[in-house]
């Protein structure tokens, strides 16, 4: 295994690929990814429409509607990691605009909510759910971000 971190960003159409780069680098979406997590191995994001995200949330979590990010750890140790993260464009620009927050802060939020999610964080149990958005704010404030879960 490589001694770093292997990013490979992924976009289901250039449409799609157009709309996040005018919002975020690669680079910048590999600076949060980096951010997120001291782990070797790889981690690939792909951008998605509504469509993908409702297929890939009926097929593995049961839930018959697009979703904003899904997670697929494959392997995960104390060193390394391999993980998808899979982020719904169209989802994503709706949650935004209706929680009044920029789409470039909303991103950064559900990049770093998938990257944990690869390392293991949940949130279905509260005690969970406070430690993991903890981290979250912890590491979007390193990033210059607001805390995602105070009114904007």
């Amino acid at each position: 295994m490589s001694s770093k971190l292997q990013i490979d960003i992924q976009f289901a159409s250039p449409a799609i690929e157009a709309a996040i780069n005018q919002v975020a680098s690669n680079t910048l979406l590999k600076k949060w990814i980096k951010a997120a997590t001291n782990k070797v191995g790889l981690i690939t994001i792909r951008f998605v429409n509504s469509a993908e995200s409702k297929k890939m949330n009926a097929s593995y979590r049961k839930q018959d509607k697009a979703t904003n990010v899904l997670t697929f750890p494959y392997a995960l140790d104390r060193a390394s990691l391999n993980a998808d993260i899979i982020l719904c464009l169209p989802v994503i620009q709706k949650e935004a605009k209706e929680q009044g927050k920029t789409m470039k802060s909303h991103l950064a939020h559900l990049v770093i909510h998938g990257c944990l999610h690869a390392q293991g964080h949940d949130h279905e149990i509260s005690k969970q759910a406070l430690k993991m958005e903890a981290l979250e704010i912890k590491l979007l404030k390193e990033l210059g971000f607001a805390n995602p879960y105070t009114p904007q």
